[in-house]
């Protein structure tokens, strides 16, 4: 820790912290989750209970005059075996809502995946300090947003200034459920993941639910979307149902329905928003579950299915798009605030032939951009689902 400042250590309480559904107490500190604690007691894999308690959208909030900002964290980081380890996560500094600051976290912990055997070996290391300095010494909205792909216990927040609780804005709260897309894979950055692009263009608190490889339509994460507070809602279904292959035709089309009637328990006129897949080339006719290819050195993934079983009932995203049109047409004659969105709408054939997916299933930087341009537009813009109301 730096000494040459007079530090103000400040609590860190859910009063500074946002897009969180729960905290959880650790002997170095505060972890914050995306799933509340009865919920995690239903996770039925590692890559869930790792995905939802990765900060995604998760950021702490306060005013302040303070020019340096010290956060100390622990952060877990995720490494794959066989593969080069991955860039340390990314710390993104907003200040009155506009990007100022970016750093990163050395040192922490290491979970590496053996993708073939599915195995983790965890390698335990120090705590670091996320530092900020040189900011305008006026009153200001800081917010610190958490790296999207890492685990991080929240252990210290030292300013040079006081720091008080960020005013209610009056902003609606935008809750959104999706696939390692939504995650924030491949983006820059946790402030350059597509749904926090699109909060920023229409003016919106961001609740991320993208759980990497888990948008599964699990009923505890409807029922956690239900008693969650939110002005307006969004599911993005498909990619991981068919990479999966979790399920066949008969069973997806009454999970869907039971998905959505449980959010509707708790939201009943709440503006609603099914969203299909993005475009996917290597899933668009072809059933799952994917596989890695570790060619080259470099990921990759292939889809095993057999085409000749999609009569059968196998799900490809053409099927599923197709279904989901049918289910939110049926359900929108008794649901008015029920819509629906092709995916490809917010990347097809045009991004695709210009944005290529790096390892044919997430977007890179670029293409994350241009989704959360393409949402912001489509939901937010006039006429959209989630345009401003007047009154």
């Amino acid at each position: 820790m730096n000494t040459k400042y007079d530090w103000i250590t400040t609590p860190i309480t859910g009063d500074i912290l946002r897009g969180v559904l729960d905290i959880e107490r650790t002997e170095h500190g505060l972890l914050p989750h995306r799933l509340p604690a009865w919920a995690r007691r239903q996770i039925p894999d590692e890559q869930l209970a790792m995905a939802e308690a990765q900060p995604s959208g998760v950021r702490l909030a306060f005013r302040t005059r303070a020019t340096t900002i010290e956060l100390d964290t622990l952060p877990t980081k995720r490494a794959y075996r066989g593969l080069p380890t991955p860039a340390d996560g990314v710390y993104d500094l907003l200040v009155d809502g506009r990007f100022a600051a970016r750093t990163t976290v050395t040192g922490g912990n290491v979970r590496t995946i053996d993708m073939a055997t599915q195995t983790v070996e965890l390698r335990e290391g120090p705590p670091g300090t996320a530092r900020f300095t040189d900011l305008p010494p006026c009153d200001k909205d800081v917010e610190i947003w958490l790296p999207h792909t890492e685990i991080t216990e929240l252990i210290a927040l030292r300013t040079d200034a006081p720091v008080e609780r960020a005013p209610d804005r009056g902003r609606r709260v935008w809750l959104h459920h999706g696939s390692s897309i939504s995650h924030g894979s491949n983006a820059a950055g946790p402030t350059a993941i597509w749904p926090a692009l699109a909060a920023a263009r229409g003016g919106v608190e961001l609740v991320n639910l993208g759980f990497g490889g888990s948008a599964l339509l699990d009923p505890f994460t409807a029922r956690a979307m239900r008693d969650t507070p939110a002005d307006l809602i969004s599911v993005k279904i498909g990619i991981n149902i068919v990479n999966s292959d979790v399920m066949r035709l008969r069973a997806f089309r009454p999970a869907v329905h039971g998905f959505l009637d449980t959010i509707r328990e708790g939201h009943p006129t709440t503006p609603l928003l099914v969203v299909s897949s993005i475009l996917c080339p290597v899933q668009e006719d072809t059933p799952g579950p994917l596989a890695p290819d570790f060619d080259g050195g470099t990921l990759r993934f292939t889809a095993t299915g057999d085409l000749a079983e999609r009569a059968a009932g196998r799900l490809t995203l053409t099927v599923i798009r197709d279904e989901l049109t049918r289910i939110v047409e049926q359900r929108a004659a008794d649901d008015p605030n029920l819509h629906y969105l092709d995916g490809r709408e917010l990347y097809g054939e045009k991004d695709y032939a210009e944005l290529p997916l790096p390892d044919e299933i997430h977007p890179d930087p670029a293409a994350h951009r241009r989704i959360g341009e393409n949402f912001a537009r489509l939901a937010f813009g006039p006429g959209g689902p989630f345009a401003p109301t007047s009154g």
